[in-house]
């Protein structure tokens, strides 16, 4: 007789699930220089912030797509009592104005990068929907914890509305996107929008985002020293944002947004993430969430792929299928309103 359990979240936790068997092959590589929990040690930072052999941060020419941005970087106010903000602004050369904004934040396990990581591929689908990039660079984390580098975003977010004709956007076409850290960090501003009554945002793009702090799904167990950033990577980057108060009642939602009680009034999202990764769980909770509140999300959840597979086997069939069901879905609500 087939045993039941009458909580489904008390459910025992079997195997991981199998990586893409495309991209199992370059995880394997990948591990030998990153191992899943190589940000658990986080006096480990300096090496890691280097980068890895041969990686070179992308020239200026990646960011102009050979004409079809302009590309400046400007400083702006930060927050109060805080340093200014730089961000980073590229503009489609040739589109008639005004134009949609992808405010982006970059991913990094808030530990790590800085605000021309992952810019090239944000053009790329910028470039599909005539867009704008603004990218932001925010304060790391441990030498800035929360609320840091949240209220940095906010900031150049807020700027970046308060100058939209002047930069020739949109001003009620504003989306928040960001990957991984920078996914999280982009769930906090629609939050922060909604709380403090403004900027208006048209959008979130959540990709794989970094949003519970607590750590302790059924994924981030399954997948413990798996893949990359792991159960240990993810406690120590979530400890390097809050201290001590990581996983106690005391964690602000701006901090960590599946903490969040209410999830109403919150602009479309698009949420995607692999089924072979830590954030699994907590990003399709967050995705159900919104819709229990009555709002819109697109949820996405790829098979076999592991953490930020995307930006580092970008050849491989579903690192294309998951670029083009992102761009599909900007396209898709810009072209609804």
């Amino acid at each position: 007789m087939t045993a039941f359990v009458s909580d489904p979240s008390q459910a025992p936790v079997g195997p991981p699930p199998p990586f893409d068997p495309e991209l199992e092959p370059a995880l394997r590589m990948i591990n030998e220089v990153l191992p899943p929990d190589a940000f658990s040690d986080l006096t480990a930072l300096p090496t890691l912030r280097q980068g890895p052999p041969g990686m070179q941060p992308a020239p200026h020419e990646a960011f102009s797509k050979g004409g079809a941005f302009t590309v400046e970087e400007r400083t702006v106010p930060g927050p109060q009592g805080a340093p200014d903000v730089s961000l980073l602004i590229c503009r489609p050369a040739a589109a008639a104005v005004p134009v949609p904004v992808i405010y982006y934040m970059h991913g990094g396990g808030m530990v790590m990068g800085d605000n021309r990581s992952q810019v090239p591929e944000m053009l790329d689908m910028a470039q599909e929907v005539g867009a704008a990039v603004v990218s932001v660079e925010y304060r790391l984390a441990p030498e800035t914890p929360h609320p840091g580098p949240v209220e940095d975003c906010y900031a150049g977010l807020a700027w970046t509305a308060e100058h939209a004709e002047e930069l020739g956007f949109h001003p009620e076409r504003i989306i928040v996107a960001g990957r991984s850290a920078g996914g999280g960090l982009a769930a906090a501003l629609a939050l922060m929008a909604r709380d403090r009554g403004g900027p208006a945002l048209f959008a979130q793009m959540l990709m794989y985002p970094m949003i519970d702090d607590r750590n302790d799904t059924a994924s981030a167990r399954q997948l413990a020293g798996l893949g990359l950033w792991d159960q240990a990577s993810n406690q120590g980057g979530w400890t390097a944002l809050l201290g001590d108060a990581r996983g106690t009642n005391d964690v602000s939602p701006y901090a960590a947004p599946a903490r969040a009680a209410d999830l109403s009034g919150l602009p479309p999202a698009f949420i995607d993430v692999g089924s072979a990764e830590t954030f699994r769980d907590e990003d399709a909770t967050y995705a159900s969430r919104i819709w229990q509140a009555g709002g819109s999300a697109e949820l996405h959840v790829w098979p076999g792929g592991f953490h930020g597979f995307d930006g580092l086997v970008p050849q491989a069939v579903l690192s294309r299928n998951a670029r083009e069901a992102r761009a599909g879905w900007l396209g898709r609500i810009l072209s609804m309103s």
